[in-house]
């Protein structure tokens, strides 16, 4: 039941701890209905098979979703060697099987290929469009697609532990755009093997880190003492370390209209800041960018 108090303009974000079995939209669903809201995205998809953080914007917050996404995001993840499958997580049927088992040796001499600028073909379960379709919609019709190749970054990646002999879990820092499956799949392939993700927790996205993160038993449960919103982190969150430009309410009209102001000499320390957050009054105004001696409104947000 959404909790009657809530404002339907409610604003800000919620760092969900997305629990297994839910797609993202189910997740975000649910959040909704608990904390009301008109506008609400998700700051990048989980598979149903993973848990861990999901950025929920709400409202103005929206806007902001881009350099969410385009953040560094870190995972926990566990391999399973010796099969393959059609999903490349534990959801799919196997597809083939081989008895090879990778020493902890072996997976710790393939891992500096698996660090820096890699190719790497997405799943064919994945929702990576092919000439106008989903890559998951035609896999699911039997036509067996083939995405691109394309180049994705990972900052490190590391062996956590030793499972027993068919199991092993890492943990990567990663760029946009890289699929966890697909590193198990490749890895398997370079141990002579093949694999699939066994499990997968995504433990940061962007500035939000698993501490971040608020469970959906514990969202219900504020949900019924009328205290959901207080789990709302403010819109500037999403954007990590970032300077703020406190306005006069002219200079606020005038960036609300789309405008660009001038940078006055005690702001001269802003240049070096690729970003800057604007409020009035505790009120956010504008994401702005200094360029040429101004601030120019990169996004707008409306109270």
């Amino acid at each position: 039941m959404t909790n009657p108090d809530i404002h339907p303009s409610v604003h800000g974000w919620l760092i969900l701890d997305k629990p297994l079995g839910l797609t993202s939209t189910q997740a975000l669903g649910r959040a909704r209905r608990l904390l009301g809201g008109k506008k609400v995205g998700h700051g990048g998809t989980l598979d149903p098979l993973a848990t861990g953080i999901l950025p929920l914007a709400f409202g103005e917050a929206t806007k902001l979703i881009p350099y969410v996404m385009d953040g560094e995001k870190e995972y926990e993840f566990t391999v399973r060697w010796g099969e393959a499958r059609a999903t490349d997580d534990a959801e799919g049927a196997v597809v083939k099987e081989r008895p090879v088992r990778p020493t902890e040796a072996q997976i710790r001499e393939i891992l500096p290929a698996f660090t820096g600028v890699i190719k790497q073909k997405p799943p064919a379960f994945s929702a990576i469009k092919i000439q106008g379709e989903r890559s998951y919609d035609l896999a699911r019709a039997g036509q067996a697609p083939e995405p691109a190749e394309r180049e994705v970054s990972i900052k490190k990646i590391e062996l956590v532990e030793i499972i027993d002999e068919s199991k092993a879990s890492f943990r990567v820092a990663c760029g946009k755009g890289m699929y966890v499956r697909s590193l198990a799949r490749d890895m398997a392939v370079h141990l002579n093997t093949c694999g699939y993700v066994f499990s997968l927790r995504r433990t940061k996205v962007g500035s939000f880190d698993i501490q971040n993160a608020v469970s959906m038993e514990t969202l219900e449960r504020l949900n019924a003492e009328n205290a959901a919103s207080t789990v709302l982190l403010p819109l500037k969150s999403a954007l990590g370390v970032i300077p703020t430009l406190l306005l006069t309410s002219n200079e606020a009209h005038t960036l609300r209209l789309g405008q660009k102001i001038l940078i006055k000499p005690q702001h001269g320390d802003l240049y070096n800041f690729p970003l800057v957050f604007a409020e009035h009054n505790g009120v956010p105004v504008a994401l702005v960018e200094p360029i040429a001696g101004e601030f120019k409104v990169l996004r707008g947000f409306h109270f």
